[in-house]
């Protein structure tokens, strides 16, 4: 989708023909219902290209990488687990013990444009643990500052590794926010992380000026959204059931003109009625439409989300994606 020319036309505030929509399958959806999702799929081919389809003739050949059941370690030392296979794995080991431990961490020297989901805030975490970090965050000790300078120094050398191979945009995955804020606040995320996103965004926009920067980021967010945009983000992806709806569009429609890639409602999705699918989708676009773009729609489909569901969700998204604010 990210290839769409009418994708295009909506990060560029170029008036697409349409509300572009990306649709991700998650593996897990693959190996529980192979052939019945093949079959669905198939009805939608303005959805679905050849390439979207997998071959599940092998289940344990359709999940890759850290979606693999198992454990799998990366090039800081964190170990990830994974007991589902076609699902995300998550951090249970941490290399860092003790608040003294990051002046001993080494840097990786691998130099290979890895900029993985979580590379620079959730890579903090993923090296600390969740309570440790927080700590560092609340002391505001020298600790969290050499860690911070460390996870950003390697990712400064990967953003030149990486820059030949964007292909239309520039892409960045970092989850920012928990369910109902960001864990450490505005005003120290405005205080540690703005400064490293600020540079990386700039960097890479150096590199490669031709291209537009698109940033994935999961949780509440809302508040520092036009912060991102202030680091150079030329589309953010926020989720509409963590921000609340009517949160981006005050923050996205009137207090700002901000393009967002809107990741629908998918805790609704699993249990939602026909109906009630139709709604969410329709609230969403009537409310944050704009003809000259500045809108797309993302959609997450897990094997949680009955393959009826599946159909609704689609359903809606070809009546919506024509919208043109009632005319």
């Amino acid at each position: 989708m990210f290839k769409d020319a009418d994708f295009m036309k909506a990060i560029r505030w170029e008036s697409p023909s349409a509300v572009p929509t990306k649709i991700s399958i998650l593996s897990a959806l693959w190996i529980h219902h192979g052939k019945e999702l093949e079959r669905l799929l198939k009805e939608y081919p303005q959805f679905f290209p050849k390439e979207a389809f997998v071959d599940y003739s092998d289940p344990t050949n359709i999940a890759q990488g850290t979606h693999k059941k198992g454990t799998h370690i990366d090039e800081w030392g964190c170990v990830w687990s994974n007991i589902y296979e076609g699902m995300e794995a998550y951090v249970t080991g941490h290399p860092l013990k003790d608040p003294e431990d990051v002046y001993t961490l080494q840097i990786p020297t691998n130099r290979d444009g890895r900029l993985p989901h979580g590379f620079m805030y959730l890579r903090l975490l993923d090296l600390c643990g969740f309570e440790n970090a927080m700590m560092m965050f609340a002391e505001e000790g020298e600790e969290i500052d050499v860690l911070i300078q460390k996870v950003l120094e390697y990712n400064m050398y990967q953003i030149p590794v990486a820059a030949p191979h964007w292909d239309k945009l520039i892409c960045f995955y970092d989850d920012l926010g928990m369910q109902t804020g960001l864990a450490i606040g505005a005003e120290r995320w405005r205080k540690y992380l703005k400064p490293c996103y600020q540079k990386m965004y700039k960097y890479a926009k150096e590199l490669r000026p031709d291209l537009p920067l698109y940033m994935h980021t999961d949780g509440c967010i809302y508040e520092i959204m036009p912060d991102l945009v202030e680091c150079g983000v030329d589309m953010i992806n926020p989720q509409y059931r963590a921000n609340g709806l009517d949160n981006l569009v005050r923050v996205c429609r009137q207090e700002n003109t901000i393009c967002i890639n809107l990741d629908l409602d998918r805790q609704l999705f699993p249990f939602a009625t026909r109906s009630q699918i139709f709604d969410h989708v329709g609230e969403c676009v009537e409310s944050l439409y704009l003809p000259q773009g500045g809108l797309t729609l993302n959609i997450e489909l897990n094997y949680d989300i009955p393959l009826d569901n599946c159909a609704a969700i689609l359903d809606a998204i070809e009546k919506y994606r024509h919208y043109k604010g009632g005319h």
